[in-house]
Parts: structure tokens; sequence; C-alpha cells
């Protein structure tokens, strides 16, 4: 199967295009989106030089279930999941502001922690704290949605005093972030699985807040298996991820991380074909699942007659 890396489409009604580092994004008249999830996929800010196939098709598809199962929290963008890679939603009006949850202390917070920081994006931490440990509560450490580089960490006050979010529409994006954390944890409890961090992104669309984009998907969220977690914790020991952390851990055993002069290590056959692998991997222990590869001698041209056939339809 041949890795979907870039798409040129040219929809009826389509007004622009935005290409992502894995979404490419088509805006059809002034009130729907055509989300493509293509099987690019990028680490430290930097796309990767090979595609991995049925990439886009594990995470367009994780993400239409999460959505589907969190409708009863609050409304999202979702209209129709129309190919294994395509979802199509509506337009909405994005909070330039990434909702990151946590209930553990790993990655970015971790590292942050281990450098004597025991205040994270205004939220103050106790001291003692080990890696990869339950925090007392859940914490929002919300970052800024950078146009270009790097997202920024923020805190909540900082927030409404720049005037990005309103106080009332932050509180109730913490809200949500909360309900939506917790949904994510018993799915994954159920699975096996520790959800351990991710991220949401809001929009509004009609004065409402909505839910956008991926939901719960191995690029968004970090999840850990529950069986033997205490037992590495108490040992110090890494604990066994399913997330891209893998993808991160190849790359920085090869010497790059997203550094100037730095060179992505050589993707072979066998390195893509591995990836591939895990992400089935994430996929069917996420959902509990068998995932499907949906086999096809020309994915972009099954894509836009999926699409066209929908926006016939379209009202």
């Amino acid at each position: 199967m041949k890795a979907v890396v870039n798409t040129n489409f040219q929809f009826p009604g389509q007004t622009a295009k935005y290409v992502g580092k894995v979404r490419d994004v088509y805006s059809i008249g002034e009130d729907y989106l055509a989300m493509v999830v293509t099987d690019r996929i990028s680490a430290f800010d930097v796309v990767l030089p090979e595609g991995i196939p049925y990439k886009g098709q594990v995470l367009n598809q994780i993400a239409s279930k999460f959505l589907d199962l969190t409708t009863d929290i609050l409304p999202n963008w979702k209209v129709a999941t129309v190919d294994p890679m395509v979802t199509i939603g509506y337009r909405c009006e994005p909070f330039k502001v990434e909702m990151v949850v946590r209930g553990y202390l790993a990655g970015h917070a971790w590292r942050e922690y281990k450098a004597g920081n025991r205040t994270l994006c205004g939220v103050t931490l106790p001291e003692g704290l080990r890696e990869n440990e339950k925090l007392p509560t859940p914490i929002i450490t919300p970052t800024t949605k950078a146009a270009e580089g790097h997202d920024e960490d923020i805190s909540k006050e900082e927030i409404i005093a720049r005037g990005i979010v309103s106080r009332e529409d932050y509180e109730q994006l913490e809200r949500y972030t909360l309900a939506l954390f917790q949904r994510g944890t018993e799915i994954a409890a159920k699975r096996g699985l520790i959800l351990v961090d991710t991220k949401y992104e809001f929009g509004k669309r009609n004065g409402q807040i909505v839910l956008m984009d991926e939901i719960h998907t191995p690029d968004s969220s970090r999840y850990f298996y529950a069986d033997g977690y205490q037992e590495r914790l108490a040992k110090g020991e890494h604990q066994k991820q399913l997330s891209k952390e893998f993808v991160r851990e190849w790359l920085m055993a090869g010497g790059f991380q997203g550094q100037e002069g730095q060179k992505v290590p050589e993707m072979t056959p066998e390195v893509v074909n591995g990836i591939t692998d895990r992400y089935v991997e994430l996929y069917e222990n996420i959902t509990g699942e068998a995932f499907n590869r949906t086999e096809c001698a020309d994915v972009p041209a099954r894509i836009e007659a999926n699409v066209l056939n929908f926006l016939k339809n379209l009202k």
C-alpha cells in the first residue's frame, strides 16, 4: 500500500486549502471543511521524509470514534466520516489555545519538574513526585496555538489578561476538558490502558463552543499499559507506552531531535512497515476493534470519489 503524503483536490465550492503537518484541510463554501488525514508523520515539529501507510486511516478512525463517544459532553465539528482518511465537518472559529490536560507527570511536564520548576502554566506541583507518577488531580496546562514555530506554555490568567479567551469561555473550556479527559480515562481503563495526557482544541460555531480536530489519538495523547504500571513505577523503569513516542525514541537514537544540521535517519522499508504495524497495534488497543486495512490501488481517487459523492447530497 502506497502512503498518501500529498493531496491536490478541487472540490465543488472549494474556497481554500490549508496544509498542516499531517492534515490537508479543504474549505467547502462558508460552512464546511473536508479534513484529509494524510500518511505524513511529524516529530520534533518536522515532517519526516517518508509517509506511513495506513497512519491516516488509523488517526481519522480513532478520532471519529471518540468524537461520537463524547457528543453527550459537548457538540463537535464532525458531520460525517466519508472515507477511511476523511472527515467532513463544520467550519468553526478556533480558540487560539490548545487545552493540554495531564493526569500523570510525564513528557514535557516531567522535564520541567526535573529541571526544578514547580509551577507549570500557573499550576503549582507538590514536591517529591517521580517521573510518570499519577498527579493528585488532573491539571490543565494550556499552550498557545502558534501559526509558526513551537507552541508555548501559558497560564490561565495570562490567557484571560491578554484577551486570548474571555474568562467565561475559558472556564467553560476547563470544564469540558476535564469531562472529556475523564471519559477518555474511563474508556482507556476498559482496554487495560492509562490515559496519561492529551490535548483538545475547541472553537465556536453559531456562538456555541464545539470540540474540533482529533481526540484521544496516539498523535495527540499518551497512553501507558496499566498492566505492570505500578511495578515499573516502583523500580523507576520506563513505562510501556502506547503513543508516537516510539518514533521520537527511534529518531533520537539516530541522532535527530529536530535541531539545525541534524539529519533524519534513513527510513528504510523495514522501518516504515514497522511504524505502520505499531500504529495498527495502537488502533486495536485503543478501540478494542480489529483494524481493517482498506486495500486500494489509487487512494487519492477513492478519497475524491467519496468526498464528491457526499457533497452532492449536502444541503
